[in-house]
């Protein structure tokens, strides 16, 4: 049983889990930093308690601070969301030896999972298709020469430890990789404490589709389906759909069962994501596992009827999935924007200050996760998403158009965001046809998509 949960996080994230535990009958705990004093989530949890000041490092980061609060508090588990410490094995394994369900995977998948070239060795041995490259890290740059002359150019440099877009650099040519070596290392080093590398062919113009699983302690895996993640900005996601559009039911079950079997290898419980790249001609390659809740959650939740989050803390609780794989049925599609306090006018940079005005859109078939409200004030020092746009559609088509009505019902003032560019984007020929990859948004912000 779980009757108390510590959320570890701050957010929008941070009050979808409130919501779900309290639908549960589950107590909420919340933690903050001295900057987040005001944040939703404070005001919504049965109770909240201060782990440090504003910087993340000195709070939302602070493992043992966490853990003596839940402690204190007499909490049963600790639900970690997604960022900051959701895929640390170390923090995974504490709240373990300190008596307290971790809701997410064991520390060991979360650690397989968490080394990409690990993680591509137990894909392989698992059948899961994945882009050819090095088989272990790359120990110097006459290595990184060696795998790149056999896979062939364009490859991408990866960091071994690394994740949410970080750490990446494209190498095209042969003259350009040792330099791009040292910068990648470096960076990996600064951002990740790992300087540990891994090579891989570049896949030209993919689209970025993942899969989530759910998965019990009684060795029940199952599939809900996929998410197309392909608008993006520097590999970082700005619009997700679900489903595919471009993906068929013969395709779709070869994902999904690659996405079990990837989940079997590790022997993986709670909700995750597997990555692929698909290619034009539908081959696709295993990319990464993410051993927590997405942010994107919400669309396979419209299409699925399955609520994610109360999912995991049930299975964090020891219930066993009362689903079988033939149970899911994927109704409609829906659509997700993600909107940040950003200016896409000078490179997404993000630009916090004071809320002035917050009117969430809402009508049939739009729903809003956030955590601002007006006189809001946006703090510097974390992630810059404020909410969550989502609409779903007997079909794709209704969907979007949800979308653009909402979109334009929303009224957010006070800070820069992306809402005119979505409309752009939800208006283009490419996007309605479903045509896209991931090359499309930067194309589009250059001019190259004649909008």
């Amino acid at each position: 049983m779980i009757k108390k949960v510590l959320i570890a996080n701050r957010g929008e994230i941070a009050v979808r889990i409130i919501r779900a535990c309290l639908e549960l009958g589950m107590e909420p705990v919340a933690v903050y930093s001295k900057g987040d004093e005001d944040s939703l989530h404070v005001k919504l949890a049965s109770e909240a308690y201060c782990i440090g000041p504003p910087s993340a490092r000195d709070s939302y980061l602070n493992m043992q601070n966490i853990v003596s609060t839940a402690i204190g508090a007499g909490v049963d588990a600790i639900h970690p969301g997604y960022g900051f410490l959701a895929e640390n094995p170390t923090f995974a394994d504490l709240c373990q030896r300190c008596g307290l369900i971790f809701v997410g995977p064991s520390p060991r998948a979360i650690e397989e999972m968490g080394n990409k070239e690990r993680a591509r060795k137990l894909m392989e041995k698992a059948d899961v298709p994945i882009v050819p490259g090095s088989r272990e890290e790359i120990e110097d740059i006459a290595h990184a020469e060696k795998i790149a002359g056999e896979v062939g150019y364009p490859v991408m440099l990866k960091a071994a430890a690394g994740g949410g877009g970080k750490g990446m650099r494209l190498v095209e040519k042969p003259d350009s990789l040792a330099r791009s070596f040292s910068l990648t290392r470096n960076e990996a080093e600064k951002a990740f404490s790992n300087p540990q590398l891994y090579l891989e062919k570049y896949i030209s113009r993919p689209r970025h589709v993942e899969v989530q699983v759910l998965a019990d302690n009684f060795a029940n895996i199952i599939h809900l389906g996929e998410r197309d993640c392909s608008i993006q900005r520097r590999h970082q996601k700005l619009i997700e759909e679900a489903p595919c559009p471009v993906l068929d039911e013969n395709l779709r079950e070869k994902m999904g069962q690659a996405a079990v079997r990837a989940a079997r290898a590790v022997n993986y419980t709670g909700a995750g994501t597997v990555e692929f790249l698909l290619d034009g001609e539908g081959n696709f390659y295993f990319m990464e596992m993410n051993t927590r809740i997405q942010v994107e959650h919400p669309v396979t939740e419209m299409i699925t009827g399955i609520d994610l989050v109360k999912a995991q803390l049930q299975i964090a609780a020891g219930e066993e999935l009362e689903l079988k794989q033939e149970d899911i049925q994927l109704k409609g599609a829906a659509i997700e924007c993600r909107i940040n306090a950003e200016d896409p006018s000078q490179d997404f940079l993000p630009r916090p200050g004071r809320i002035t005005e917050w009117l969430p859109p809402g009508g049939p078939g739009v729903r809003v996760d956030s955590f601002i409200y007006s006189n809001y004030t946006v703090v510097p020092h974390y992630d810059s998403l404020l909410a969550k746009v989502i609409t779903w559609g007997v079909d794709r088509e209704e969907a979007r158009l949800r979308m653009l009505r909402a979109l334009g019902e929303m009224r957010l003032t006070g800070v820069p965001t992306p809402i005119d560019l979505y409309s752009v984007i939800l208006e283009n020929e490419r996007f309605c046809s479903g045509d896209y990859d991931t090359g499309f948004l930067p194309e589009l912000i250059e001019g190259k998509e004649g909008v």
